[in-house]
C-alpha cells in the first residue's frame, strides 16, 4: 500500500507545479496584480501565495511575500499604494510560497510575526513528504522575530487586526487574520478557492483541522464578508460554506469505503468528488483521482497507509 501512496503523492506534486508551492523558475514574467478591497486594504497577488496589505497613517502591514526574486516587485506595486516602507510582515504558515521573501525584507527592517510553529519549522531543516522534497533551514534573517500560540492583536491604520491559530489545519502552524472593522479575512492556506487543497501531513496538517479552521470563520462572518484565500480568487461566506461542505462530503465518503476495506484504487474508482469537480477543480491544481490519492493517504489508518 505505501508505495501506491506514494506514487497518488507524486503525480499530485506534479500537478501541483503551477500551485502553492511552485519551483523557484524564472520569475521575469510574473506581474504583481493589485485589487483594492477599501479601507486601505489590497490583496497582491504573483506567483504563490495570495497575499493581504494594510496600508495607512501607522504602518504598511503585508501578510505573506511569495518568493525572494519577486520581492522588489512586490516593493514596487506596494510603492504605488505608499510611501512607507513594509513594517509588518505577518506568515500565515511556513511554506516557501509564503515566506520566500522574508529574509529580503528582514533585512530592511520589518518585523516578521508568525505562530510559535512557523520559526519551529522555519529554524530547522523540513522534508515536505507529498513532494519528497528537502527545505532547508531559513536564515536568521527570514525567521520570524514575533511568534505567538494562541491569538495576537494589532491596533493600526485605524483597524483592529485579530490574528488567531487554526491547530492542524494546513498544517500545524497556520494563522487565519481578522480585519475587524473592513470584515475582511485571509485564511492563509487553510482556504484553497475553486481547487482541491493541499493539506500538509508531514507538517501536521489534517482535513478535520482544515474543516475546524473553515468552521471559525464561518462563525464570524456574515453575507458582507471578504475572504482572502491562500490560492484562488477572492471569496464570500457562501463560498467558504461549500468548501467546508465538500471537504465534510468527502471525508465521510472516503472513511466509509476505508471501513468497508476498499483499497486506493476501489476509491478512487468509486469517485467520491464526482458531485463536486465542476466547483473545485476549476483551477485545475489537481486531477480529482490524484487529490482522492491523498485524501485516503491522509484519512487511512496508519497500518494501511503505512504498510506494504
Amino acid at each position: 500500500m505505501k508505495w501506491r501512496l506514494m506514487m497518488a503523492a507524486a503525480a499530485a506534486a506534479t500537478a501541483m507545479a503551477a500551485g502553492p508551492v511552485q519551483a523557484q523558475d524564472d520569475m521575469a514574467d510574473v506581474e504583481i496584480g493589485v485589487t483594492d478591497l477599501g479601507d486601505g486594504l489590497y490583496l497582491l497577488t504573483g506567483r504563490g501565495g495570495n497575499m493581504g496589505l494594510s496600508v495607512g497613517e501607522d504602518a504598511t502591514f503585508l501578510i505573506d511575500d511569495q518568493f525572494a526574486p519577486l520581492t522588489p516587485k512586490i516593493r514596487a506595486a506596494i510603492a504605488e499604494l505608499t510611501d512607507q516602507p513594509v513594517k509588518f510582515v505577518f506568515n500565515t504558515h511556513w511554506h516557501f510560497d509564503h515566506v520566500g521573501g522574508n529574509e529580503n525584507f528582514g533585512e530592511t527592517g520589518s518585523v516578521i510575526v508568525a505562530h510559535d510553529n512557523v520559526r519551529e519549522r522555519m529554524s530547522k531543516d523540513q522534508f515536505l513528504e507529498a513532494f519528497n522534497r528537502e527545505v532547508p533551514a531559513s536564515p536568521p534573517e527570514a525567521l520570524p522575530v514575533v511568534t505567538f500560540n494562541d491569538r495576537v492583536t494589532f491596533h493600526l491604520n485605524g483597524e483592529t487586526i485579530r490574528a488567531f491559530h487554526t491547530p492542524h489545519a494546513h498544517t500545524d502552524g497556520d494563522s487565519v487574520i481578522h480585519f475587524d472593522g473592513a470584515n475582511v479575512f485571509h485564511m492563509g492556506d487553510t482556504f484553497f478557492h475553486k481547487m482541491y487543497p493541499f493539506i500538509d501531513a508531514s507538517s501536521g496538517g489534517s482535513v478535520n483541522g482544515v474543516i475546524e479552521a473553515a468552521n471559525a470563520v464561518l462563525a464570524m462572518a456574515d453575507e458582507e464578508s471578504v475572504i482572502i484565500p491562500g490560492h484562488g480568487p477572492i471569496a464570500g461566506r457562501d463560498d467558504l460554506r461549500a468548501y467546508r461542505d465538500m471537504l465534510a462530503t468527502v471525508r465521510d465518503s472516503i472513511n466509509a469505503m476505508i471501513a468497508d476495506g476498499m483499497s486506493l484504487e476501489q476509491v478512487q474508482a468509486a469517485n467520491p468528488t464526482a458531485d463536486f469537480d465542476a466547483m473545485h477543480n476549476e483551477m485545475g491544481m489537481f486531477e480529482p483521482a490524484q487529490w482522492v490519492g491523498l485524501m485516503y493517504g491522509l484519512l487511512a489508518p496508519a497500518e494501511d497507509a503505512g504498510g506494504e
